[in-house]
């Protein structure tokens, strides 16, 4: 199975997201300064269904 987190990561860092504190477990909190809005992102995404989901929620069109 691929791994999407550095993909993510990547996409939300590229969008203005930048890393905000460590969540619960090996989650981690991503927030954009320009919209106020926070995602949980986790330390190991195995799916393309969980990847997308998360771009989702951030408000980024960019499907994986």
């Amino acid at each position: 199975m691929a791994d999407y987190t550095r993909d993510v990561k990547k996409q939300l860092s590229n969008n203005g997201f930048a890393f905000h504190r460590h969540g619960k477990g090996d989650h981690d909190i991503w927030r954009s300064p320009h919209t106020n809005i926070s995602v949980s992102v986790d330390g190991s995404i195995k799916s393309r269904h969980t990847a997308n989901a998360v771009m989702k929620e951030a408000g980024i069109n960019h499907r994986f």
